[in-house]
């Protein structure tokens, strides 16, 4: 039986929550940024590798182990098919094919698979709790989604790929919790990263020109410092982090804040309206992440 995580682990794992929320937010309008002067696939092997490169000297100047073991090798690309080569590449297609933000929402439907995945593949409970939670949640993602139907019929391509990826993404995480790793999170998300970057980069080459970084804009540059630091070195250790203290469902779940966040954050960086349905949107994610993350152990305690 998974014994629980002690009280400071958990509490940690709640702060972690909450600035993956923050930080994956700012994600998408920073993202918006960049392509608007990167190639796609250029823009995915950057950020992929950069990621890479420091999740591994972060964990290297840490003292923790960074080689993997022959058993754990095969752990490895496994979850790197579905964490980082079915995400990143199915979401460079869906974002092409569709606008970025509605893509951004399909694809944090991921804590729906994942709470069903974890109770089919790692037998965890799917609580009433949960139930509720996840209820508000993919609610408050319908309250997002609602005014672009219409859009989204006039793209199916582009929503089957973001649906794709939000299915690959919730894999990834269940099959992230199943194995048993003795290599630190640091190691074994900067190795996933790593091998998913020789592959897009592989891409890159061939579907599109090299682009000339030198002639990037301040504006574009600091869009992909702030990129490269929070999401692909922070989030990526964050959640997988979360994953090994929480329920892969409870951790999933988490992220339903982050195409809230994402959408506000839009509006004050990047001009884009806000309305009626992001503040409704908004009030049933929050009252889905209390109903989860809170509400079972105030019950416990009554």
């Amino acid at each position: 039986m998974q014994s629980f995580p002690k009280v400071s682990s958990r509490l940690m794992g709640y702060l972690m929550l909450a600035s993956l929320g923050l930080f994956w937010g700012l994600n998408w309008p920073g993202m918006k940024i960049a392509l608007e002067e990167l190639p796609v696939w250029w823009f995915r092997s950057l950020s992929v590798g950069v990621g890479a490169l420091g999740l591994l000297l972060i964990a290297l100047i840490s003292g923790l182990r960074v080689r993997p073991t022959r058993a754990e090798f095969g752990p490895l690309l496994i979850c790197t098919v579905f964490n980082i080569l079915g995400w990143h590449i199915l979401t460079a297609y869906g974002v092409s094919l569709m606008a970025a933000g509605r893509a951004s929402i399909i694809a944090f439907t991921m804590p729906v698979w994942a709470a069903l995945l974890a109770a089919v593949l790692l037998g965890e409970k799917i609580t009433i709790w949960k139930v509720i939670g996840l209820t508000l949640g993919v609610a408050g993602l319908c309250v997002l989604i609602g005014p672009d139907l219409a859009a989204l019929g006039a793209a199916p391509l582009g929503a089957i790929f973001m649906l794709g990826a939000s299915l690959s993404w919730a894999m990834g995480t269940v099959l992230f919790k199943k194995f048993n790793w003795d290599l630190p999170v640091a190691s074994a998300i900067g190795w996933q990263l790593a091998i998913g970057a020789l592959v897009i980069t592989g891409f890159a080459v061939s579907l599109e020109p090299a682009p000339d970084l030198s002639q990037l804009s301040w504006r574009a540059i600091g869009a992909l410092a702030y990129l490269f630091v929070f999401p692909m070195i922070y989030c990526q250790w964050a959640f997988f982090t979360v994953v090994r203290i929480f329920p892969a469902a409870i951790a999933s779940i988490g992220t339903l804040a982050v195409p809230v966040v994402g959408v506000f954050s839009s509006a004050l960086i990047l001009g884009e309206p806000v309305g009626s349905a992001d503040i409704a949107a908004l009030a049933l994610i929050f009252c889905a992440l209390v109903l989860v993350l809170v509400a079972p152990s105030l019950a416990k305690r009554l």
